[in-house]
C-alpha cells in the first residue's frame, strides 16, 4: 500500500485512496527488458476522496477532461526501474493536483484602449488598404 502523498503543505492524499498497476515498459531495458515490469500506473478516486468538498469541486472541474468516471490516472515509463518511475508518477499526480486545488486567477479587469494605440492601429489600418488600392492598377 503507498504511502501519504503531500500535494502542499496542508493537502495530502492518503495512501490508502491511491492504487498501483505495473506494467512492462517500453524502451531501454538490455536483458531485462521482457520481465521487468517497470512501468507504473498510478490511479485515484477524485470524485470518492477525502478531501475537503470545495477542494474536490475544484479539482473535479480543472481536471475534467483527464478524468473518467471521476478516477485520474497517471503512468510513468520513463526511467528503467520500478521504483524511479513510482516516484516520478505521485510527483507528477503531485503536480497535478497541486495545481488543479490552487485558486483560481484574479479576474482581469477590463481597459480600454489608449487613444495612441488606436491611432495606431488606424493608420496601420491605412496603410494596409493603400498597398492593397496599389495592387489594383491596370496592369496590360
Amino acid at each position: 500500500m503507498p504511502d501519504d502523498l503531500p500535494v502542499t503543505r496542508t493537502l495530502v492524499i492518503p495512501g490508502s485512496e491511491l492504487s498501483e498497476r505495473f506494467s512492462r515498459s517500453s524502451g531501454p531495458g538490455g536483458q531485462g527488458v521482457n520481465t521487468a515490469d517497470s512501468r507504473v500506473e498510478l490511479v485515484w478516486d477524485v470524485a470518492g476522496s477525502a478531501l475537503p468538498d470545495h477542494v474536490r469541486r475544484r479539482v473535479l472541474d480543472q481536471l475534467a477532461g483527464r478524468l473518467v468516471d471521476g478516477v485520474i490516472t497517471v503512468a510513468a515509463s520513463e526511467h528503467r526501474t520500478q521504483l524511479a518511475n513510482r516516484r516520478a508518477a505521485r510527483e507528477r499526480l503531485a503536480t497535478l493536483v497541486r495545481r488543479a486545488a490552487g485558486p483560481p486567477p484574479a479576474k482581469r479587469r477590463p481597459t480600454k484602449p489608449t487613444r495612441g494605440s488606436q491611432r495606431r492601429r488606424l493608420d496601420a489600418k491605412k496603410r494596409r488598404g493603400e498597398v492593397k488600392r496599389g495592387r489594383s492598377g491596370d496592369w496590360s
